[in-house]
């Protein structure tokens, strides 16, 4: 046979020039040559160089290099047509073998494995051209080789081309001797039907490491589609391939195991074209549910529309301790932000002077230190320590071990531990019983004592509130000193003073005003007034902390974020007359107790709201119902019927966002959400991609995280107050923590935080321990996201200042004098 001899190198082929060695193909078989000539002229053509010119092709992410094409020319007889195709494949430097018979053709294909053949179909009498398009068709290698068929130019009706592609042919070629001719269709053929074959044949590569990849992975279709799972999948979920391909997702069975509205969180993330990753519970064949790490990418395809999602599921016991770490920090649904260090860690943050003092760039690179420590939040839980032991005890344990292992963590795997805990009450008293009164709504030991509140007076507008006071009716002395409302250090406490403790009718006036309320609600100013006042007026003056001063200090701080720039772009005006409305009524009637001690008490309360949010149901519950029962202060009034119902919903789900038990959920949720996926797209190009900055600003679930995260900033901001504002408030709280305890004393009610009692407790240890457990990460989550340098700045002052008075084992709110 007359193919060039060759070298092979991997899986390239090298022709060398020139004759062909001696142990090659017998002589006498001259079917097949190599082309050595100028057909056109008679001129020998110069021979192929033996270095070889390769070239590079781009599939996705691999890069491919390409040797020249290798062409199988099958003419029986040499004629214009077969010379045009060997004259073309010399001048586009393509190696070109030419066989005479099928036989010959079969044998050189079978050898050489061309990427491109060229059968003569114009003389059937010389042979079948569509048996041996067949034939070629049955050798294995023959899948990524063009096949073209030269065809007689038509006399009369064009001819169908399907028996040409029933029989294996790519395509046709009608007869055209002309040389450059020939040349084009060759240069087509190679960047168009060659090139995609190339690729394809590349494309076993990535099956083979999908095959052999020891995760789980599934490809759907864009309609989610199963089109392919690997032999993974199948060893961890029993099925196999045949079973699952060509069925829909949703045919699938689904574990019980995971969130109701999962499934639509996930499918709302990737139809719009973005990853989602994180813990989902997958029913395996036998019924049994099995929680993975899943990753899902959509894939772009044609149009620019989304054409596959490719799953990859790791199961969380799969012993591969290295990626624990990155598992328990990506997954939402099982990170947490919660603290295992609970001493100092602000020593570790960021220095707030540092990065508000570095000009005009400061504060994009303060952000950025920030985010920085938001994708470091890996703040972890007893049982995420235990469940990590657990995996790696598994790893040396045997068989029948190790399953039980697995039901162990499958036991252990629930939400409801994975709130934080503190190590002993010795290590850290004051965070223990402070992190255990504000975060739990059960008893910490039964008690048969029942607390009940002394007989309630109905809630109404007292006599001396009747006439309304008007915004310009307010008192130059108290108008003077609500001049800088609009200032974070604007001071509440002499507001409360020249109101004579009424301080939240007269900031909410101002700030309603400037905020459009009345006009967004369409209620004249005479109701807002009288809302304002019969909502003060159910807020308890004899609080020490929960009275009217400390809603105008929260409604102050809602103000004051809503005009964030971020806040602005995410929420819409419906969104911020929620957020204001909530900030107001968010407290109201607070008896000065915490929710532990209702639930203990067996309050009316805690019966009514089967021991659950007990106050957050009650502040939102009565704040409805003393707005909507009088004309003369409902706000609501003019409302249309859905969107009051919208603005309500909002109201009440910010107000239930204050409870503390969900405080971690909430700043996970945050991060996760809108944190990490702004600080993604801020790392991959700046603001840019504006419309991808936007759907993650405004998108409904989304727009509910930054209110619920907006109104728990303000609730809990006292520590990122001025110095002086800060300390007052300290002493507040802790004075009514002081009462509680005494109460409960009093009653022989369980102590629900015995450090705060006012003979022994360290003022400073608290607030230390508050700022540490509660503060210090959701600010952080904050102030990237809104940019709030000057705040960052009093938590770092105000940290230090307890830490101070701590090391000096000082008790008090101030030091002595000198």
């Amino acid at each position: 046979m007359g193919c060039a001899s060759s070298i092979h190198i991997s899986d390239r082929v090298v022709y060398h020039s020139g004759k062909e060695s001696e142990d090659s193909h017998s002589p006498q078989q001259t079917n097949t040559t190599q082309h050595q000539g100028n057909p056109a002229s008679g001129l020998p053509i110069k021979p192929l160089s033996c270095k070889t010119t390769l070239t590079e092709v781009q599939f996705g992410p691999m890069k491919l290099f390409k040797d020249p094409l290798q062409v199988l020319l099958v003419f029986a007889k040499e004629d214009s047509q077969s010379n045009g195709f060997c004259w073309a494949c010399e001048k586009a430097n393509f190696r070109c073998c030419m066989a005479r018979t099928p036989e010959s053709a079969l044998e050189c294909f079978s050898e050489k494995h061309h990427d491109l053949v060229i059968i003569d179909h114009r003389h059937s009498r010389h042979f079948d051209a569509e048996a041996l398009c067949r034939s070629i068709r049955a050798v294995n290698s023959s899948e990524n080789t063009v096949i073209v068929a030269v065809v007689k130019r038509p006399d009369r009706e064009e001819a169908s081309v399907m028996p040409l592609i029933n029989a294996g042919f790519n395509r046709r070629y009608v007869e055209n001797a002309n040389m450059m001719a020939c040349y084009n269709e060759l240069l087509q053929l190679e960047h168009g039907e060659v090139r995609a074959q190339f690729k394809l044949r590349a494309g076993n590569a990535i099956f083979t490491a999908l095959e052999q990849s020891q995760e789980a992975i599934e490809i759907t279709s864009e309609d989610q589609v199963i089109q392919y799972v690997n032999p993974a999948y199948e060893s961890i979920m029993g099925y196999q391939q045949g079973e699952l391909i060509g069925k829909e997702i949703i045919e699938v069975p689904k574990s019980e195991k995971n969130k109701p509205d999962l499934l639509e969180t996930i499918n709302s993330c990737i139809r719009k074209g973005k990853e989602w990753q994180g813990i989902y519970y997958a029913k395996k064949k036998n019924g049994d549910s099995i929680q993975q790490n899943v990753k899902i990418t959509p894939v772009i395809g044609q149009g620019g529309k989304i054409r596959h999602y490719v799953s990859i599921n790791r199961p969380l016991n799969d012993n591969n301790k290295s990626d624990k770490t990155s598992e328990r920090v990506q997954a939402e649904s099982q990170t947490d932000i919660q603290s295992s260090k609970h001493k100092d860690r602000r020593k570790g943050s960021l220095d707030v002077r540092s990065t508000t003092s570095r000009g005009s760039d400061g504060s994009s690179q303060r952000r950025h230190s920030s985010m920085a420590r938001i994708h470091s939040m890996t703040i972890e839980a007893p049982i995420t320590k235990v469940i990590n032991i657990i995996n790696a005890a598994q790893e040396s344990s045997p068989m029948p071990v190790a399953e039980a292992l697995d039901r162990v963590l499958e036991i252990l795997r629930t939400t409801e531990l994975y709130s934080p805990q503190l190590g002993t009450k010795d290590e850290d008293p004051h965070t223990n019983d402070l992190v255990g009164g504000l975060m739990t709504d059960g008893l910490r030991r039964l008690s048969g004592n029942e607390y009940i509140f002394a007989t309630k007076q109905p809630h109404h507008i007292p006599s001396h509130l009747t006439t309304p006071l008007s915004l310009n009716d307010i008192p130059p002395r108290i108008a003077q000193t609500m001049e800088n409302e609009d200032s974070w250090d604007f001071d509440i406490f002499n507001l409360e003073a020249a109101t004579m403790k009424r301080p939240l009718t007269y900031l909410g006036l101002k700030i309603f005003s400037r905020f459009g309320v009345c006009e967004f609600l369409s209620c004249p100013e005479a109701t807002l007034r009288s809302w304002l006042q019969v909502i003060e007026a159910n807020y308890h003056s004899s609080n020490s902390y929960h009275n009217s001063t400390h809603a105008a200090d929260v409604l102050h701080a809602t103000a004051y974020f809503l005009c964030k720039e971020r806040v602005k772009q995410s929420l819409d005006p419906i969104d911020e007359v929620a957020a204001l409305i909530a900030a107001t009524v968010h407290d109201v009637d607070h008896p000065g107790r915490t929710n532990s001690f209702l639930c203990n008490a067996g309050s009316e309360l805690a019966i009514l709201y089967n021991d659950t949010a007990v106050l957050e149901s009650h502040h939102a519950a009565l704040a409805f119902q003393i707005t909507t029962r009088d004309d003369k202060c409902n706000i609501f009034k003019n409302m249309e019927r859905n969107e009051y119902r919208t603005l309500r919903q909002a109201i009440i789900d910010m107000v239930l966002a204050t409870e503390m038990t969900k405080h971690f959920e909430h700043v996970n949720k945050f991060v996760n959400s809108i944190n990490k996926p702004l600080a993604a797209l801020e790392e991959n190009g700046g603001n840019n991609d504006e419309e991808s900055v936007k759907s993650v600003l405004t998108s409904p679930e989304n727009r509910i995280l930054v209110k619920r995260m907006l109104i728990k900033c303000a609730d809990i901001s006292n520590p990122c107050r001025p110095q002086e504002l800060c300390i007052e408030w300290a002493g507040r709280i802790s004075e009514e923590y002081f009462a509680q305890t005494d109460e409960e004393k009093r009653q022989g009610l369980p102590v629900v935080m015995p450090v705060f009692d006012r003979n022994t407790c360290s003022i400073p240890k608290s607030q230390i321990s508050f700022i540490d457990y509660f503060i210090t990460d959701m600010f952080d989550a904050w102030d990237a996201f809104a940019d709030l340098p000057n705040l960052m700045q009093h938590l770092d002052n105000n940290f230090k200042y307890w830490k101070g008075l701590d090391e000096r084992k000082l008790h008090s709110l101030r030091p002595p004098p000198e």
